[in-house]
């Protein structure tokens, strides 16, 4: 907003004439500048409408043949290149675009059938401060190990329905040059937009990960010793664990002992900045003054969906990792990430492992004393009520009287045409189809189960589900094979590899993505030869154009 002028009487006609004609040519400027930024403010956070989780977007990208083949044979150097892409009809030129991704990608990069991997697009990559209407990045998901193509997307909808503050989340049909690359879940990502939309832009934010393979980023590397539930026969999550900062563990004031947190930061941060975390993380494992360093109620609407949809490649088991952490004022609280592998897709044994998992001891491969974020909270027994009030919440909207099958089903009206038609699938639509039933099963016993659980019919707790197991609901009837689960007895990351099992029955799909996948670097369809796009300034968006012949393009 241009700064408002007062014009004072004039001592002359001459002084008066010329004051008259500058206010004129001021005003003129000021109602322009008012008008461009009226608009900006519009479209500030513009994106919002279009990343509708009612509605299919469409995503057309434009790159270069041999960039683009480049990156796809290269896809573990998680590299940008340039490209132009069209969203929902709005084209914004010279973004960066680059896989992303760690033991998904890793699977896919030793996949010799499929290139299809997620991606991530930066706007301003090459264009600073170019946006999509307000959107800094743009996460494209590709349903990696989930056959019903509809656990991230119901995850995050029962993260969303809790009032926990997720990222936008939409279908997404991916075209590339002209043809068909995937129908994907799109995502904002979180990160400055993020945060303008959801606080203000207040705070900052840290993705925690101790296991980051970026050849950008070097994190510390520790292995741990087993944990007391591996050490009495727990699942484990395969040959890699987070570490003590990952696990948000106090261990001493040092900045250098939370490297995995701190070399992580998604915002500008400074010493300062972390000292505020690391007297949050050490209240939080002292148990003192909790409301004052954890924003406690945001995080049990946050434990309590991720508790129900049973994500175990996170936080709550020895992994450690797929979570935000954001602080403000010196309170830190949870973010949401990665959910494909959730409702047991990850670290589970048994159909009966995802169905009955206990949700007052909400962890796998770790003890409670592992993870104080779930343990100070719940052994408080004012937050573990409240905690049991946002689960019943859950099971009342989404589980009971048939409405986990009726959600399923709506998402499935949505979306079936656009799995079938997609070309690079990791699954055939019959498989999808025989998932889409398995899931509806799955959700309601796991719905039977938490409701059990919270009548305390049913145990809540790892030791008391050991003690009287035939008191569990019956999962038997679940074959969760169809599913897409990648436990460690199953080849999942981490413990042989995608060519070793993965997903499914032996690899994606039994072997693939069927067609071979419209990819160029691998056994897909030709690429179409197109021109890349110019590496120029988008005028529209407010850009500065950068040096596309930089030596080493930025990773976040």
């Amino acid at each position: 907003m241009a700064k408002k002028r007062s014009y004072f009487p004039a001592i002359t006609i001459i002084l008066a004439g010329t004051i008259l004609l500058s206010a004129c040519s001021s005003q003129q400027k000021s109602s322009t500048n008012e008008e461009d930024n009226t608009v900006q403010s519009e479209e500030s956070l513009g994106y919002t409408s279009e990343i509708d989780k009612n509605s299919i977007m469409s995503i057309e990208i434009t790159a270069s043949q041999d960039d683009w083949s480049n990156m796809l044979e290269h896809a573990s150097d998680k590299e940008y290149i340039p490209a132009d892409v069209t969203i929902n009809g709005t084209t914004i030129k010279n973004v960066g675009i680059k896989p992303k991704g760690n033991s998904s990608l890793k699977s896919i990069v030793s996949d010799e059938n499929s290139d299809r991997y997620s991606f991530k697009i930066k706007f301003d990559e090459y264009v600073d401060g170019q946006t999509y209407k307000g959107l800094d990045k743009l996460v494209l998901n590709n349903n990696y190990s989930d056959p019903t193509s509809m656990k991230e997307y119901l995850s995050y909808d029962i993260l969303n329905y809790i009032d926990v503050a997720t990222p936008l989340y939409s279908y997404a049909d991916i075209s590339i040059n002209g043809e068909s690359w995937g129908f994907y879940l799109a995502l904002e990502a979180v990160d400055e937009s993020y945060l303008e939309r959801t606080t203000g832009g207040e705070g900052d934010l840290y993705k925690p990960d101790s296991m980051e393979d970026n050849n950008n980023k070097e994190g510390k590397q520790q292995q741990r010793t087993a944990s007391p539930g591996e050490a009495n026969g727990g699942p484990k999550g395969g040959g890699m664990e987070s570490d003590d900062a990952v696990g948000l563990i106090y261990t001493d004031d040092e900045e250098s002992s939370y490297a995995s947190i701190f070399d992580n930061s998604e915002t500008k941060t400074d010493s300062e900045d972390h000292k505020r975390v690391i007297t949050a993380i050490k209240n939080l494992n002292e148990g003192t003054d909790l409301e004052t360093y954890v924003d406690v109620d945001e995080v049990l609407r946050y434990l309590a969906a991720h508790t129900a949809v049973v994500n175990l490649d996170s936080y709550s088991s020895n992994m450690g990792h797929n979570y935000y952490l954001y602080e403000n004022n010196g309170q830190i609280s949870m973010l949401p990430w990665d959910y494909n592998m959730s409702f047991g897709g990850f670290h589970v044994n048994s159909a009966s492992s995802a169905v009955n998992f206990p949700i007052d001891t909400p962890v796998s491969g770790v003890s409670m004393e592992d993870r104080p974020m779930i343990s100070k909270l719940l052994e408080q027994p004012e937050y573990l009520e409240k905690y049991h009030q946002y689960l019943q919440q859950i099971i009342d909207e989404y589980f009971a009287e048939g409405k986990f099958e009726q959600k399923v089903d709506q998402i499935n009206a949505m979306i079936s045409e656009h799995v079938k038609n997609d070309p690079s699938a990791f699954y055939t639509y019959e498989e999808y189809e025989a998932a889409v039933a398995e899931f509806k099963k799955l959700g309601e016993l796991r719905g039977q189960s938490m409701q059990g659980q919270l009548d305390k019919s049913i145990p809540s707790t790892t030791e008391g589900q050991s003690a009287d197991s035939s008191k569990l609901i019956d999962s038997s009837s679940i074959d969760m094979s169809i599913l897409g689960d990648s436990g460690p007895e199953n080849g999942g990351p981490g413990n042989g590899g995608p060519g070793n099992g993965g997903p499914g029955n032996g690899g994606p799909g039994n072997g693939g993505p069927r067609n071979g996948g419209p990819g160029n670097g691998k056994s897909g369809k030709e690429m179409p030869d197109k021109e890349g796009p110019a590496i120029t300034g988008q005028d529209g968006n407010t850009g500065t154009t950068k040096d596309s012949t930089k030596e080493s393009q930025k990773t976040q």
